[in-house]
């Protein structure tokens, strides 16, 4: 039943949603700012974090986005057939996945965007990040971007990825500098 709920709607990832519990929790909890709210993810997760700054740009202010899935055109069938659907051009030469494809709300670009990929990804091929920096490039949008050579699809876990995250929030919602050289070192 989650699956039909969502067929046709692989963009929608439940963002509303989460928009709506974020403005719910800022009435009860004064402190939350909705003036600044940040999101991050890494695969599926750094399409819908990539979405979500792309489609609500006057929500969330800054986004952190990892080997995101961007256009399901490019990636394993079983994954955009199972909430897309089988591709379908129509008569003016799109197709049922592009509204889906992170790469055509570029334009909408506000807020800061930190994007990341690694160049040996054995899961979601660089190339569709790619594809989402040239449509920033095209629409003369300020972005960042990390490259981690020689890492597969499970980089999000390395302490420098871990901290560039971390940095990127201090830096864009706290509008502080983070600490010089911090390293962080993972439990033995």
């Amino acid at each position: 039943a989650f699956h039909d709920s969502y067929h046709g709607r692989i963009s929608d990832n439940g963002i509303p949603d989460h928009i709506a519990a974020i403005r719910q929790l800022a009435v009860r909890h004064p402190q939350i700012d909705l003036e600044r709210v940040g999101i991050y993810g890494h695969s599926g997760g750094g399409f819908s974090s990539t979405r979500a700054i792309l489609q609500y740009p006057d929500f969330f202010r800054v986004a952190v986005s990892g080997a995101g899935n961007h256009d399901n055109r490019s990636f394993g069938f079983y994954w955009g057939e199972r909430y897309v659907g089988m591709l379908v051009r129509d008569s003016a030469g799109s197709d049922n996945y592009h509204q889906h494809a992170n790469h055509a709300l570029a334009a909408n670009l506000k807020g800061k965007l930190m994007l990341s990929y690694g160049t040996l990804d054995d899961h979601v091929h660089p190339d569709m990040m790619l594809v989402v920096i040239d449509a920033l490039i095209r629409a003369n949008k300020k972005f960042d971007v990390f490259v981690f050579p020689n890492r597969n699809h499970g980089y999000a876990g390395e302490p420098y990825v871990i901290r560039q995250t971390w940095d990127y929030f201090v830096r864009h919602l706290r509008g502080e500098e983070p600490p010089e050289d911090f390293v962080i070192r993972q439990p033995r």
